[in-house]
């Protein structure tokens, strides 16, 4: 079959697959978030550069950053060591099969967003983060040079957090996951509003059991 006509089968299928398909958040908040002091964001190891706007997923990093600071629950960090919580972003792309560029230096990093500083990037990143995977997401220094990538599916932004007290945090299942098409929109980062709500629900019904 040619590749033009796989790519089409496929867009296809997936399209049948999303459509109608509402936002998802989940409900469940673990205890570790709850007792969670500070927070990492990253950008999925294997997530591409979109051509047509390859800073998106550096953007809404610091939008989500920006959006947790104004909450004040948890502490924004800028390396995942150390961090009690992993977040996990990703742009989702305008059409169900996209090519990207893959460029695992997207995590690669000298400052964050602060918004007391008037927006001034700071802090630092200071020696090799420790693997986040044991399996299945390469090392940095071993995916090699950029190269074209075909991403198919990835249609909503998402928001998955991990718990950062583990050896390999991306292998265990996450604690809190938010699809939604423009779920990391910046300034006004639906994802992290619902996690709030989620939080938040989650207190109560903690404060309800122990009163």
């Amino acid at each position: 079959m040619p590749r033009r006509m796989f790519v089409a089968l496929i867009a296809g299928l997936l399209m049948t697959t999303f459509a109608g398909a509402k936002n998802k958040a989940e409900k469940s908040v673990p205890d570790y978030i709850l007792s969670a002091k500070t927070v990492a964001v990253m950008i999925d190891p294997q997530a591409g550069i979109d051509v047509d706007d390859p800073r998106a997923n550096q953007v809404a990093q610091k939008d989500v950053e920006t959006a947790l600071l104004n909450w004040g629950r948890f502490k924004p960090t800028i390396g995942t060591q150390g961090a009690d919580l992993i977040i996990v972003i990703r742009k989702g792309h305008k059409g169900v099969v996209d090519t990207t560029t893959s460029d695992p230096r997207q995590n690669n990093r000298v400052g964050m967003i602060d918004p007391g500083a008037n927006g001034v990037s700071v802090g630092a990143q200071h020696g090799r983060q420790p693997e986040l995977s044991g399996a299945g997401v390469p090392a940095a220094s071993e995916q090699g040079a950029p190269h074209p990538q075909m991403e198919i599916g990835a249609v909503d932004d998402s928001f998955t957090v991990y718990n950062g007290d583990t050896d390999h945090p991306l292998d265990s299942p996450s604690g809190w996951r938010y699809l939604a098409k423009d779920g990391l929109r910046s300034h006004n980062v639906p994802a992290v509003d619902e996690f709030k709500k989620a939080v938040a629900a989650a207190d109560k019904a903690a404060a309800a059991k122990h009163p």
